[in-house]
């Protein structure tokens, strides 16, 4: 397969990543707030992963494709601006608070790790759930004119 081949399929690649890293961070909370360690590591150094892949298939294909103009008109198209500039802010925020969030994890301050992760984890959530509304609205709902 091509990298032109695999250009179209970047964009539902990524918004299943993002589907996954929900279900994973949804699942580490829950392990967390059950007590189980364990499971809640595993969970969140899968969401890690799958969030690190996301980013270089999305830093890529918008390295290669450039900018896809909103096709959406009316209404809909204030409402996605303020949606999609929350999430580039959101997006670029997680990043740090996520590896400080895992480097207090990795070094094994507990005291530290819950602290930030009261907040990493809210902002991580949504930017996963955004960036699949992002993509329904601007690839299903309103399709780009490419």
């Amino acid at each position: 397969m091509t990298l032109e081949e695999l250009i179209p399929l970047m964009p539902p690649f990524q918004a299943a990543a993002n589907t996954v890293a929900t279900v994973l961070l949804s699942a580490g909370y829950y392990f967390i707030r059950s007590g189980n360690r364990g499971m809640h590591r595993n969970c969140m150094v899968a969401a890690l992963t799958v969030s690190a892949v996301f980013l270089v298939s999305y830093l890529t294909y918008h390295n290669l494709v450039g900018y896809a103009p909103f096709a959406g008109q009316g209404w809909i198209r204030p409402i996605y601006f303020t949606l999609l500039g929350t999430h580039i802010v959101l997006a670029a925020v997680i990043v740090p608070l996520v590896l400080l969030t895992v480097w207090f994890a990795a070094t094994g301050n507990f005291t530290r790790h819950p602290r930030i992760a009261r907040w990493t984890l809210p902002l991580w959530l949504f930017v996963s759930v955004s960036g699949g509304v992002i993509y329904i609205l601007g690839f299903h709902i309103y399709k780009p004119d490419m």
